[in-house]
């Protein structure tokens, strides 16, 4: 559904606002990473079932578990410890995602006044990060035993961030006004 409306709408919208000839050319998302820390979890307790339950919740994919390479006696960090949990979502999924983040999330946010356009990483890959993984109407907040944060991380094939920028901005992310 919203992947058609892209296709449609935006793609031939950012040909002409970047003046790029080919639709081929045109800055698309190639991935969504969603990642949640669980390091701070571990200190109090070692069950982190919840947090990948609410993340399947949020993504409609089952989560990977990242373990810890290296044992790090500053942080109690023992090898093969458990340290995050990742998603990577691609294709119809990501687009629906996207949808769901940018149309109920993002408006849940409390005293939410726009994404900041600084947030880019140099190669048009923008990052959002949630204090609170309840803004997502997935999540029952009567049911979740720990509050996680999430980190959200947008991967698109734009090669600097002025374009990543002008994708970002088609498919409806609002980001605050640049000074």
């Amino acid at each position: 559904m919203y992947y058609d409306t892209f296709k449609s709408k935006v793609i031939p919208a950012l040909q002409k606002e970047l003046n790029i000839k080919n639709s081929h050319s045109v800055p698309r998302l190639s991935k969504v990473l969603v990642s949640v820390g669980i390091g701070t979890l571990m200190k109090n307790t070692k069950d982190f079932s919840d947090v990948v339950e609410n993340v399947a919740k949020i993504t409609g994919q089952k989560p990977v578990v990242n373990k810890a390479k290296l044992a790090v006696s500053n942080f109690k960090l023992r090898k093969g410890m458990p340290v995050g949990i990742t998603v990577s979502l691609r294709g119809k999924n990501m687009y629906e995602f996207i949808y769901r983040l940018v149309n109920i999330a993002l408006p849940r946010v409390r005293d939410f006044r726009g994404l900041n356009p600084k947030a880019f990483d140099g190669n048009g890959n923008y990052s959002i990060g949630f204090k609170e993984s309840l803004v997502f109407p997935e999540i029952n907040p009567d049911d979740v035993l720990n509050v996680h944060g999430l980190q959200i991380t947008v991967v698109t094939t734009a090669k600097n961030d002025k374009d990543g920028f002008a994708l970002l901005k088609g498919i409806g992310f609002p980001f605050t006004k640049q000074q």
